[in-house]
């Protein structure tokens, strides 16, 4: 693993002036806001995994009010240590996983519009803050998060390891399952984001497979549907355990890619 380039994102230009304007979200805002939020709530006890539902209590989202940054960065700081970014929207790699390897997870502040509320091609705030921040105060998954991004600064020059990586991140922190209780649950945000998908992910129809490092790392995935694939963990320490694995594979993935 590599040393992290300390504090550096924050003097990133790309961060200027980067902050929530609570004051201007529009009466439309807070409509969408608690309109996906009502929709997705109650299918949460039956579905989302206990530690996505215990850090829902703790950072005191409710439906009526939009995510307020700065009381909920105040809440991850007495936590993990963790803290939202502001940032415009998609970012490039290096400034992504930048800021995960400091502990800063980049959030955009904008919403969806009405006509947008059951597919958004770029995610908005609500996939952003409201399916993201809670499990920033689980500590082995925040760990986990923090040691694959510090990996991937290490290849940021490479293109195909970020491809490969980003693979990892995409079938975990987006659309990761866990088994609990020999339940199967959610803890993937891109899932938790979607109330179509939560249904979906957690049915027959997709397939499930046991959490598998190469396996992951050799499977491409999809933007514009829900996923034909889902890998399921026994718990969040097997995920941090697994980054030596993760390391050694993509090693060999490049050695493999570099002689064709």
């Amino acid at each position: 693993m590599i040393e992290k380039p300390k504090e550096w994102v924050f003097s990133d230009l790309r961060l200027k002036d980067m902050r929530q304007d609570y004051a201007a979200y529009t009466e439309e805002d807070f409509q969408v806001w608690k309109i996906l939020f009502e929709r997705q709530v109650p299918q949460l006890p039956k579905a989302a995994s206990k530690a996505y539902l215990e850090g829902m209590k703790a950072v005191n989202f409710t439906a009526d009010r939009i995510a307020n940054f700065e009381e909920l960065n105040e809440i991850l700081r007495q936590t993990t240590g963790w803290q939202v970014q502001v940032v415009s929207g998609l970012i490039d790699d290096d400034l992504f996983f930048g800021l995960l390897s400091n502990k800063r997870f980049p959030s955009s502040t904008w919403l969806r519009k009405m006509e947008q509320l059951d597919y958004l091609e770029e995610p908005d705030m609500f996939h952003d803050a409201f399916a993201h921040p809670p499990l920033l105060i689980n500590k082995p998954y925040v760990d986990f998060l923090e040691r694959l991004s510090t990996l991937a600064l290490k290849y940021i020059q490479n293109p195909w390891a970020i491809q490969v990586l980003s693979r990892i991140y995409w079938f975990t922190i987006e659309f990761g399952l866990i088994r609990e209780a020999g339940v199967l649950r959610v803890y993937g945000a891109g899932i938790l984001s979607s109330a179509g998908e939560t249904t979906y992910a957690l049915s027959d129809e997709p397939s499930h497979f046991s959490y598998d490092v190469r396996q992951i790392m050799t499977t491409s995935y999809w933007k514009d549907r829900f996923q034909g694939n889902y890998w399921v963990i026994d718990n969040y320490e097997q995920l941090f355990e697994s980054l030596p694995e993760i390391e050694q594979v993509l090693e060999e993935l490049l050695g493999t890619e570099n002689k064709n």
